[in-house]
């Protein structure tokens, strides 16, 4: 079941946290860079944050997670987690599927380590297109992808 994660609730913060430093830590190991901002933010931090999250519960167990940010008509996907417990389940597809029917957007923008052919393959499979890749730290590439929202005519 997806519903929106309140960041003022200590225990599901605390969660999405766990959450997080698990998935990755996965995708740290995959791309050999450990630098990776949300596996050093504190649950302070994660309490803070502007983002919107959207968990994905299992029994109500928090299994997978989206956040993003509107920004003048096109939301940016922050975070895209799961549990790897949980890997290969759908999980990510029905996240990505939920944040493409918010409304007030045109467009929306993702980036990944450039080594994370998984994130990258899946993100194409939804439409995503890449547009380039940016050295984000000394030798450290992440890829960004854009999907543009069809319009009605």
């Amino acid at each position: 079941m997806l519903r929106k994660i309140a960041l003022d609730n200590l225990l599901l913060v605390k969660e999405l946290d766990s959450l997080q430093k698990k998935s990755y830590a996965v995708e740290a190991e995959l791309i050999g860079f450990y630098d990776i901002p949300p596996l050093k933010e504190t649950i302070e931090q994660l309490m803070a944050s502007q983002e919107e999250f959207v968990g994905y519960f299992i029994d109500e167990k928090l299994a997978g997670a989206i956040s993003y940010s509107p920004e003048n008509g096109t939301l940016v996907i922050c975070r895209l987690i799961v549990d790897p417990g949980h890997f290969r389940k759908g999980i990510a597809k029905k996240l990505i599927n939920h944040l493409q029917k918010e409304p007030n957007h045109n467009k929306i923008i993702v980036s990944t380590g450039k080594e994370n052919q998984p994130a990258i393959n899946l993100y194409k499979k939804h439409g995503f297109s890449f547009v380039r890749d940016i050295e984000a730290a000394p030798g450290f590439f992440i890829t960004m992808l854009e999907k543009i929202k069809k319009t009605d005519r």
